[in-house]
């Protein structure tokens, strides 16, 4: 890799009596789209805050561009989407783009951020009257206004509608199309394996995986069995052949098998009746599943940490 644009080396922060991260050691290229998931509290929201400069490692070392990250020179270069972020509510949205618009030497002009984020109507609306998902795309528009190189997204798209959520995607890739450098959180994993050509999979504070959403999704041996039905528990479920990961939500299941066809023959011998039965490969919430708690039950949450 050439010098990279983010660099975390050996990195151990503590806070109070939690070990956030645990030796982290990360390279990240120009042009890279990278997806750091995991469970929560697995680190990753600090993780992120570290590249920022926003906390300093009890240990290690990050750079930015070559450069300490709290460096103004590194900051004009990076743009960032927050999960804690506020503004006072009797400010106009035109009136807070173009504050951070004057940060930056070379930004987006107000029109572009606005049509960007979908925020034509609202550009003269107080922050007070935005809805959960207009104040998303107000914080979106916030971290693209300054045109920046590096951009981090920590799970950015919380309270989108479908159709913005999918505005949302094409912004990012016409973003690295360009060669923008991308670091984001998502719990919606479908997310991360659409954007993302790299996820990084952090747990307790540790990376455990790093490769192509192809490379963790292969790294599973087994498929996901989904179907619905009344007549089984998961003590049923348990006892079939090579399963684990079992999920259940208003009566459709869903479990990973190693053997699934063995499983679905133990399954109907038992006489249980499913319908909508599909056997699919292993996605990617699966596979990180299966990497960060390959004995669980049940369905973790992938949020930020």
């Amino acid at each position: 890799m050439a010098d990279p644009i983010v660099e975390m080396r050996t990195v151990v922060k503590v806070l109070g009596a939690t070990t956030a991260l645990r030796g982290v050691s990360l390279s990240i290229g120009r042009g890279e789209a990278v997806a750091i998931l995991g469970p929560n509290g697995a680190g990753k929201t600090t993780a992120l805050c570290v590249m920022l400069g926003l906390r300093t490692p009890t240990s290690g070392a990050v750079r930015l561009f070559g450069r300490d990250p709290r460096d103004p020179a590194s900051r004009l270069r990076v743009g960032a989407m927050l999960q804690q972020s506020g503004f006072p509510n009797t400010v106009r949205v035109r009136e807070v783009i173009e504050l951070f618009r004057r940060l930056y030497p070379r930004p987006m002009t107000m029109s572009a951020a606005v049509r960007t984020a979908c925020l034509d109507s609202k550009t003269d609306a107080y922050v007070a009257s935005l809805s959960a998902g207009e104040r998303q795309r107000l914080f979106f528009a916030l971290a693209i206004v300054g045109n920046p190189d590096l951009l981090f997204l920590d799970e950015p798209t919380v309270a989108l509608d479908v159709e913005t959520r999918r505005m949302f995607w094409d912004e990012i890739r016409r973003r690295m199309a360009e060669g923008k450098t991308i670091v984001l959180t998502t719990h919606y994993l479908e997310e991360a394996d659409t954007l993302a050509d790299r996820v990084v999979v952090l747990d307790q504070g540790k990376i455990v995986a790093d490769g192509s959403p192809q490379q963790i999704k292969a790294g599973i041996s087994g498929r996901r069995v989904c179907f619905s039905s009344t007549e089984v528990t998961e003590t049923h479920l348990a006892a079939l052949a090579g399963v684990s990961n079992i999920t259940h939500q208003a009566g459709h299941w869903s479990f990973l098998s190693s053997s699934p066809e063995t499983a679905l023959a133990q399954l109907f011998a038992s006489g249980v009746r499913v319908s909508e039965l599909e056997v699919l490969s292993a996605d990617l919430e699966q596979a990180v599943l299966s990497i960060t708690r390959p004995q669980a039950a049940q369905p973790q949450q992938y949020a930020a940490a």
